[in-house]
């Protein structure tokens, strides 16, 4: 059986000072016009997938402004939120509107999932459920391997932790005690066919993390001072985040519906939402 080194290699890090008021201020401007032109993105295109999205952009959106540096890296394990991943490289002006205006359609490279390699930002193509783990695993042990620095960030939803895959991936990136993985749940409790209780239930993840020995920290997901501070810690071995969140927070007719995993905005609920966005 293949062993792999257990030596833990000391990584230098920068962090990026904590947000000032005036710094939050500007932040939570840019958050808002983010959220605006996801929706807008997704109503141009007739796409759905929205309330997934909108759990987790904030938690997108703090990562990679004021938690990430060069020598991180990112997997989206729940790809059908790509549309926040995009939106959050557009804030950065990685991506343009022309870009954006694409999206879904030919011959674009954004598509409903991501699609590997055309940006350094996305590694691997994720979608699938249940492996984008797998793949920050190797990702974390193979910095380890090369001696480099950096960490490795990955997003999954709760559902998908009804798949065996990760479990398997739990078991290795403990094991192997991968300092420099950080794995986040975005915990909406939503999935495609109804809440993740009455689907199979998985609760209590955080126990569940306890019981293979690894720090799990709780954390409202739409929180910025909370996200930024449990994703700025770097502690040893593997962490998890279990971040509470809503399915498509910061619009009413959204929030906690399970069909908004799916629907397409229509012209009147894209402008009422835009609307609500407005006086938030």
């Amino acid at each position: 059986m293949l062993k792999f080194p257990l030596k833990v290699v000391s990584l230098r890090r920068q962090i990026k000072p904590k947000m000032s008021d005036n710094h939050l201020m500007a932040f939570k401007e840019t958050l808002l016009k983010s959220k605006k032109r996801l929706l807008q993105m997704h109503f141009e295109s007739g796409v759905g997938h929205i309330g997934g999205n909108l759990s987790c952009l904030d938690i997108l959106m703090v990562l990679h402004h004021q938690i990430m540096n060069q020598d991180d890296q990112f997997i989206l394990s729940k790809g059908h939120s790509a549309g926040a991943l995009y939106i959050t490289l557009w804030s950065m002006n990685k991506l343009k509107d022309e870009d954006l205006k694409l999206f879904h359609k030919e011959p674009t490279k954004l598509s409903g999932h991501p699609a590997p390699k055309w940006r350094e930002e996305i590694i691997f193509a994720t979608g699938s459920l249940g492996h984008g783990f797998s793949l920050a695993s190797g990702l974390a042990l193979a910095k380890r391997f090369k001696n480099k620095p950096g960490r490795v960030f990955c997003l999954t939803s709760d559902g998908e932790w009804q798949e065996g895959s990760n479990w398997e991936a739990l078991i290795f990136a403990h094991h192997q005690k991968l300092d420099s993985l950080t794995l986040i749940v975005d915990a909406n409790g939503l999935q495609g066919f109804g809440s993740t209780k009455e689907v199979a239930s998985m609760d209590s993840l955080t126990e569940k993390f306890k019981s293979f020995g690894i720090p799990v920290e709780e954390i409202d997901g739409h929180d910025l001072n909370a996200i930024e501070k449990a994703l700025s810690q770097n502690t040893k071995g593997l962490r998890a985040i279990i971040a509470h969140t809503t399915k498509g927070k910061g619009v009413s007719f959204m929030e906690n519906k399970m069909e908004w995993h799916y629907l397409p905005l229509k012209e009147p609920e894209y402008q009422l939402a835009i609307q609500e966005l407005d006086k938030s």
